[in-house]
């Protein structure tokens, strides 16, 4: 596999088919729990900690699943879902990096929200800070995050922890 530095809307369909990093490794949800419409950015370097970041986007439109369900009335999108995108991404790196092994997300530290996404809200951002990367027996990912929605951050997420796992059975 190529590293690409950028990934469409069909790449990560690929992905969330087991297409782009091969059978038994690294997927994202297919849709709806897919969070993320494109990778703008990937990189090994870079970031607040030098070890790599990634920039990803989500356009938001009313017609998004979780609108109608929460809260009839009062739509707003749920903040797991902003957290759980994070997770997605840094599994992704994960795959990306050519690591083996299925992903699951393994907690975080301290997580914040601070605003809301709104269905008149046009395009959340997520920022991945890469902090640490193992990649022995064990596979796991390391990383700060932020989302933003139309440029305004509103949450963010310390030490998202993401694994790698050849084999889930005892997980």
């Amino acid at each position: 596999m190529t590293k690409q530095h950028a990934y469409t809307r069909e790449d990560l369909l690929r992905c969330a088919r087991g297409e782009l990093f091969g059978p038994g490794n690294a997927q994202l949800p297919a849709p709806n729990m897919l969070m993320v419409d494109r990778i703008t950015h990937i990189s090994d370097v870079g970031g607040k900690y030098g070890k790599g970041e990634m920039v990803a986007e989500l356009d938001i439109n009313p017609d998004l699943w979780f609108f109608a369900c929460h809260f009839e009335g009062d739509p707003v999108m749920p903040g797991c879902l902003g957290l759980d995108a994070m997770w997605q991404l840094l599994g992704f790196y994960l795959g990306w990096q050519g690591n083996p092994g299925r992903g699951r997300a393994l907690g975080s530290g301290e997580v914040k929200f601070f605003g809301q996404v709104l269905p008149t809200a046009k395009k959340l951002t997520y920022n991945i800070h890469i902090k640490r990367t193992i990649s022995r027996s064990l596979i796991l990912g390391i990383a700060d995050g932020t989302v933003s929605v139309d440029g305004r951050e509103i949450y963010s997420a310390e030490g998202l922890r993401v694994g790698l796992f050849t084999s889930t059975d005892s997980f």
